[in-house]
């Protein structure tokens, strides 16, 4: 196993109090998979993912768990440690190509500042590595001149793409790498992310909002909820026999893949504040299928193999999954 967390936690110091957004979180990703992180927007998605490179805002701290990379644990390692492993080994790509991208610096110039800097290059190196790596994501190469606002969103996105992958890392974590872009640039680019990772066997860990990328790109999916994992698996049996109501309802939300019309089912209210969060299971006041013993703290149940969810109605599953199905399910639910 490439990449193993076990049992993260990390909380931001806040004004108001202390605020758990990463809760007891683990997961696995194997090498050469790509594994999908999933919720809505303050589940704690990005926060876990960054906690990976250590690069997180001055309010946050590591509260608890182990995050262990081959088998070194990175919450441990010091700052000259986690240098030489950050580019060489571990990459990142933001959510907004711009905050990738210097921009004031020619594209071109970026990159080979990180071959030179990071691995060593010579100038005539890093020049020719930088052409080969705009080649590889679909860019001309001539364009290595350009700034970033010279360039569209897909191609900056591209270009962030290329940086992550100069000193060929073991595993890219890509944070919404294609949420500012039109549906047909996205799909462009992630092709072009599926392609390389294919060819070059990266591990990719892909943070996105969106079950639908999930279901186009990833092998394991990890459905978020309020700092916690109520649900994760392999993706075609995460997604062919959901476990978890809150993963039943991010279906319901987005469109079929195969393009079949089919009414949509928004999930009613917002994720909790985690300054307070209520009792037992968090998902439990927007979810159309709580009990009195929901109020309890959800059992980790395994429904599958390697397909686990934190739910008191797992073993109903299949039950809640033809309700979940129908529209008025999720009509008039008492929101938090």
């Amino acid at each position: 196993m490439l990449l193993n967390v076990r049992d993260l936690v990390i909380d931001y110091k806040t004004p108001r109090g202390n605020v758990r957004a990463v809760d007891g979180v683990s997961f696995d990703v194997p090498a050469g998979a790509v594994v999908g992180v999933v919720g809505e927007s303050g589940c704690g998605k990005t926060t876990a993912v960054r906690g990976i490179t250590r690069v997180m805002p001055g309010a946050a701290r590591f509260a608890g768990g182990a995050i262990e990379f081959e088998g070194r644990d990175i919450v441990t390692m010091s700052e000259r440690e986690m240098r030489k492993l950050m580019w060489r080994e571990i990459a990142y790509v933001p959510q907004s190509a711009m905050n990738a991208l210097d921009p004031v610096w020619r594209v071109g110039k970026q990159i080979e500042e990180v071959l030179r800097d990071r691995g060593g290059m010579g100038k005539r190196d890093a020049r020719a590595r930088a052409a080969e790596l705009f080649s590889m994501v679909g860019l001309d190469a001539q364009r290595l001149t350009d700034y970033p606002h010279q360039f569209s969103g897909g191609m900056r996105q591209r270009a962030s793409i290329a940086l992550a992958l100069a000193l060929s890392p073991k595993l890219v974590i890509a944070d919404e790498p294609v949420t500012a872009l039109d549906v047909v640039i996205q799909r462009q680019v992630l092709d072009t992310f599926a392609e390389l990772q294919a060819a070059l066997n990266l591990s990719v860990i892909l943070v996105t909002h969106d079950i639908s990328v999930v279901a186009y790109v990833c092998d394991y999916v990890v459905v978020m909820y309020a700092g916690r994992v109520a649900e994760a698996g392999p993706v075609a049996e995460v997604l062919a026999n959901p476990a978890h109501p809150y993963t039943m309802g991010l279906y319901n939300a987005f469109p079929e893949l195969s393009g079949d019309d089919r009414e949509l089912s928004p999930i009613e209210g917002s994720p909790p504040d985690l300054l307070d969060p209520p009792a037992g299971c968090r998902f439990r006041p927007r979810c159309p299928f709580a009990q009195e013993r929901c109020a309890q703290e959800p059992p980790d149940v395994a429904v599958g193999d390697g397909h686990r969810a934190l739910c008191h109605r797992a073993d109903e599953a299949a039950a809640l999954r033809d309700v979940a199905k129908k529209v008025d399910t999720w009509t008039g639910v008492s929101a938090a």
